[in-house]
């Protein structure tokens, strides 16, 4: 089936372009997620904000062996650049986050902040930015980040200091919505979307790329970073209990330990593939995996996959993440298993379903109104609101006293 039948956009709405131009004509993202690591929610956002304002994506810092502190400059889009901070080896946090402090008012030279959205990913980053007074400040809180493996103690607090001087704060999931509305005023939820026009090449593709069409049989496949929220022991119990089958993993091993990943000969890790990449491997599988452990780091997660897969028209089996289960599970898009046992079981159903078709039509059904650039122009909408309440300037009280004893004296004489 394809995707004809469902609306694309290549950019922003005419309404969401017309209403940047009364926010501030630059944003700097302050992000812990390097632009070339995997392509995901800062790539899919900030890449349309560049179609109408001058997008820097500031990295967490490199070190080597440089004496003199330094930022590198690339040039991504036409409006866009990744920002790369050089710091020497052997620094203390202190010195780190002096010197990045240093860099920042480097790059503001000949700026004016007030002209700049300051888009933050990272609280860390406020500990060398908090000085600097942005036209709008957006918090992006698109994980609990706290929650994951090697957090910095300091996060917690840094993130409570963040949230309390946002303009306006977004998060990744609806349960990540609900764990922190009560902590600001101007919260609003966006869940994962997805770029209709690249995954539905998946439902069209004849071909697979080679070091997946060599692979014979079934294909169960799983893409994204493999790290401590993956369930390596569920992988491995799926591959024992169906060794005819081929669990395919594609991404980098990231956090935990490569060598201790089930090897089974029909476990194929494909390692990591761009962007454009991923709608080739996607045609060949037969059901696709959202196979993550339930703990601290997965509790609040809305995994951007789960409407990318079905966007490519593949079935879906699921371990009980909560933003999988509403709204997927709950429009009967995807399976939820709650075992080892089930997920084995929910795959072998979807192979043996020979008929989709119905289905399909409530997946494209419900990804009408799922895309990036919708969701993308409902934030500008948003920050539009946001800026002109801020921008609103109330006259002093001892003013208005003035003003009003000066009427009195005009009514008086007249």
């Amino acid at each position: 089936m394809g995707f004809s039948n469902i609306a694309t956009s290549d950019h922003l709405s005419l309404d969401a372009q017309s209403n940047l131009e009364s926010l501030p004509k630059n944003l700097l993202c302050f992000s812990h997620l390097r632009w070339d690591f995997v392509y995901q929610r800062p790539q899919h956002l900030l890449t349309r904000f560049s179609d109408i304002s001058a997008v820097y994506f500031l990295e967490e810092p490199i070190f080597g062996s440089t004496d003199i502190p330094y930022l590198t400059f690339s040039q991504r889009l036409p409006d866009l650049w990744v920002c790369v901070p050089h710091l020497s080896h052997g620094l203390s946090k202190e010195e780190i986050n002096l010197q990045l402090k240093e860099l920042l008012k480097v790059f503001f030279i000949n700026k004016n902040a007030e002209e700049f959205i300051f888009w933050y990913y990272t609280p860390m980053a406020l500990q060398f930015s908090s000085h600097i007074t942005p036209g709008l400040m957006v918090y992006d809180c698109m994980d609990e980040l706290s929650a994951f493996k090697f957090a910095p103690e300091e996060l917690k607090s840094l993130e409570k200091d963040l949230i309390n001087n946002a303009d306006i704060v977004f998060t990744g999931g609806h349960s990540l919505y609900e764990h922190k509305k009560h902590l600001h005023s101007n919260i609003h939820p966006f869940p994962s979307s997805i770029d209709k026009k690249h995954f539905g090449k998946a439902r069209k593709q004849k071909s697979e790329p080679a070091d997946q069409a060599c692979i014979a049989g079934p294909k169960i496949g799983f893409y994204g970073v493999i790290d401590e929220r993956f369930d390596i022991n569920l992988i491995r119990a799926v591959a024992d209990a169906r060794p005819d089958w081929n669990i395919i993993l594609i991404g980098p091993v990231v956090k935990i330990d490569p060598g201790a990943l089930p090897r089974n000969p029909n476990i194929h890790y494909l390692g990591s593939k761009s962007y454009d990449e991923l709608p080739q491997y996607l045609s060949g599988w037969d059901v696709a995996m959202v196979p993550f452990m339930l703990n601290e780091s997965t509790r609040f997660i809305s995994p951007t996959k789960t409407p990318e897969y079905l966007c490519a028209g593949k079935p879906v089996v699921s371990t009980a993440i909560r933003d999988v289960i509403n709204p997927y599970e709950k429009n009967k898009l995807v399976t939820i298993a709650h075992n080892e046992e089930e997920f084995v079981a929910a795959i072998e159903n979807w192979l043996v379903l020979e008929d989709k078709v119905n289905w399909l039509t409530e997946v494209d059904r419900f990804l009408l109104t799922n895309s990036w650039d919708l969701t993308c122009a409902d934030m500008v909408d948003y920050m539009t609101t946001t800026f002109k309440n801020k921008k609103v300037v109330t006259m002093p009280r001892s003013s208005v006293s003035k003003a009003q004893g000066n009427m009195q004296n005009l009514l008086k004489n007249s």
